[in-house]
This record gives structure tokens, C-alpha cells and sequence, in this order.
């Protein structure tokens, strides 16, 4: 029996082609049809072709013989005080990956993963303590999405999309791409590109081929410290892409009216949390457009880190405010779940 294809790995242009090349051969196939299947894997969200009630049966019976339709099994979900539920992922292959999903007062985000682990060893973050296992397909990235939206209840909806889970999206840049083609087609699940944000460690080769796509995602960046000493010592990418070479290519990256680059700053007890910091700060993004979300370093059972005061985490933020920078203070929702920013691990077990 031949192999199936996983259809949530195919954009929607592959699945009409791979339809207009069947048509030759068997009748009623078209490829239009692609655009209905979209529209029941995404909008209406189903599990099996011989719902696609519209799809003639012949078109149906072609897509079972060379497609199947995929899911993640929720291996365990906990649920936050603060609403958020971070839910564990068994893949096929039997490794697992972690999302999140949060709620907000007008809306709701889902962060998804991009990797299984990450090979980028950031010091803060417990992810890097994986190392990078493998790259996830589209169909694994899409599933995230997928198995959130199934504990929704009627009345709510997701909204926004942050590719800040495990992994770095840009290591997997191919099924990133696809993965948004699919989450922004209109057939598909029709999320607006300004709702949707892919997080980056500061790969620049990247981050510019990011910036001449047709989909204009939002683009952050993890900065995490103002000088290549502390940058260096968090991040071990800035060996590579030391600050004045990313904050070149920021400058020339193309941003549309409006828009700016989010720039993520860790504020950690008494290595990126002083004033003096928060004035190389501006001094670094100085005649850039954009905003920094200051996220206070959420404790881990290593312990090497401390958060900060909060005190001085407000007097950071307040700092940067009186000086004109847009600089929300982000209380990191799941901590108490090990669901917030830096706190996603699992053991590998495949």
C-alpha cells in the first residue's frame, strides 16, 4: 500500500496543483476542490474526508487513497491560576513538544513551538537544556493550533499566534513559511499577518530573507542584553551576529506604515535590570522603529538566574517610558505551570 501524505504539510497552491495534475486522469477531480478542503481542515476544523460534504465522492475516495488527515494526542495539559493552560504533545515518533495557550482580557494567544528542543543554548532558558532534537513539520506546527482550539469553548476564539515556544523558528524556516501560508490563507485559517509573531534568537541571514516574503508576519527579536559581554553570556548566537551587526540588519529590514520590530529584553537581578542598561538600551535602538517587551526572568530549578525586584523592574520600565520608548512590562502568564517564557522543557525519550 503506498505511503499517505500528510495533507496539513501541503499549502494550498500544492494541493491544487497536485489536483489539476489528477484531473487529466480522473474525472470530476478539479482543482478548485483544494480550496474546499482548506476550508473544512481549517474553518471547520474536521478530522476526516467523508465530512467534506460538498466534495464529490470520487474527489473524496482520490483523497483517501493518497492523503491522511493529522492529529496531536494531548499527553497532559495544566492549567494556570491566571487562566493559561500549557498542553504536552506526543508526535508520532513519540517525542513531545509543549504549547501554550493564553487568555487575555480581549483576546486570546496560543504560543506555538517550532523544533523539538533547541540547538541555540541560551543560558537562561530551560529549552536549551534539550539540545535540538529535530525540526517539526508543518503538519506538527499547524497541529498546535489545532489542539488548542479543540478545548475552546463556543464563545472564544483565538486571536493571535507567537511562534515563542520550543525552538527557533528560523532553524526551520522552510515549515515555518508553510506554516504561515497556511494559518494566513484565506481559505485556510484566515488569521490577519499582523496577528501572527515569529521570535528570533538573532539569525540574520534569516531575519532578511524574512523581510522580502510575501507573508509580513510580526518580527521579534530576542536582544536580552545592551552589551556583547552580557549578550554573549546569555546568548552564545552573539559570538556569530555580535550586536552592532544585528542592529545593521534591523535597520534595514522593511516595515510597513505602522509596524516596528519588537525587540524582547530579559531583566534579570543585577545583570540586565539597571538604569545604566536601560540607557544603553536606547542608545542601542536609537533611530529604529520599535518596542521593547521587557519580561522579568522567570525563575527556573537551576537557580542560576534571579528575577528581578519588582521594584526595578518598574523603575526600568518607567525609564525607558519617560524617554519615549514603548515598553510594556509583561507579567509572564503560566509561570506557576512552568509555562511561561524560558520555562518549556521535556525530557526526550524516542
Amino acid at each position: 500500500m503506498p505511503k499517505l501524505y500528510n495533507i496539513k504539510n501541503w499549502t494550498r497552491q500544492n494541493l491544487r496543483e497536485w489536483m489539476d495534475e489528477k484531473s487529466k486522469s480522473v474525472s470530476k477531480v478539479q482543482a478548485f476542490r483544494a480550496d474546499q478542503v482548506f476550508y473544512w481542515l481549517y474553518q471547520q476544523r474536521v478530522e476526516s474526508f467523508a465530512k467534506m460534504l460538498n466534495i464529490g465522492s470520487e474527489t473524496r475516495k482520490l483523497l483517501t487513497e493518497h492523503f491522511r488527515i493529522s492529529s496531536l494526542v494531548k499527553s497532559d495539559s495544566l492549567k494556570s491560576q491566571d487562566g493559561s493552560v500549557k498542553y504536552r504533545l506526543q508526535l508520532e515518533d513519540n517525542q513531545s513538544i509543549e504549547a501554550v495557550f493564553m487568555p487575555h482580557t480581549s483576546h486570546n494567544t496560543v504560543c506555538v513551538s517550532s523544533q523539538v528542543g533547541c540547538g541555540m543554548g541560551c543560558d537562561f532558558c530551560m529549552t536549551g537544556t534539550m539540545g535540538l532534537v529535530r525540526n517539526l513539520t508543518t503538519a506538527e506546527i499547524i497541529d498546535q493550533v489545532l489542539a488548542v482550539w479543540q478545548d475552546l469553548q463556543e464563545e472564544q476564539n483565538l486571536r493571535n499566534i507567537v511562534f515563542m515556544g520550543m525552538g527557533e523558528p528560523f532553524h526551520n524556516y522552510k515549515n515555518l513559511l508553510q506554516a504561515l501560508e497556511i494559518l494566513t490563507d484565506e481559505h485556510g485559517f484566515n488569521f490577519s499577518q499582523r496577528r501572527i509573531t515569529v521570535s528570533t534568537s538573532g539569525l540574520l541571514p534569516k531575519i532578511r530573507r524574512f523581510g522580502k516574503e510575501k507573508i509580513k508576519a510580526n518580527l521579534a527579536i530576542s536582544l536580552n542584553g545592551v552589551t556583547d559581554e552580557v549578550r554573549s553570556k546569555l546568548m552564545p548566537i552573539n559570538n556569530a551576529y555580535n550586536l552592532e551587526k544585528l542592529i545593521g540588519v534591523c535597520r534595514e529590514f522593511p516595515l510597513e506604515s505602522r509596524r516596528r520590530i519588537t525587540f524582547e529584553y530579559i531583566l534579570i537581578r543585577d545583570l540586565t535590570d539597571s538604569i545604566a542598561d536601560a540607557r544603553g538600551l536606547i542608545r542601542l535602538l536609537h533611530g529604529l522603529k520599535f518596542k521593547v517587551n521587557l519580561i522579568p526572568f522567570n525563575s527556573t530549578t537551576a537557580g542560576k538566574y534571579l528575577a528581578p525586584y519588582p521594584e526595578q523592574a518598574r523603575k526600568f520600565q518607567k525609564y525607558l517610558l519617560d524617554h519615549g520608548v514603548v515598553a510594556p512590562l509583561r507579567i509572564s502568564k503560566g509561570q506557576d505551570i512552568q509555562g511561561a517564557c524560558g520555562q518549556l522543557v521535556v525530557s526526550t525519550t524516542a
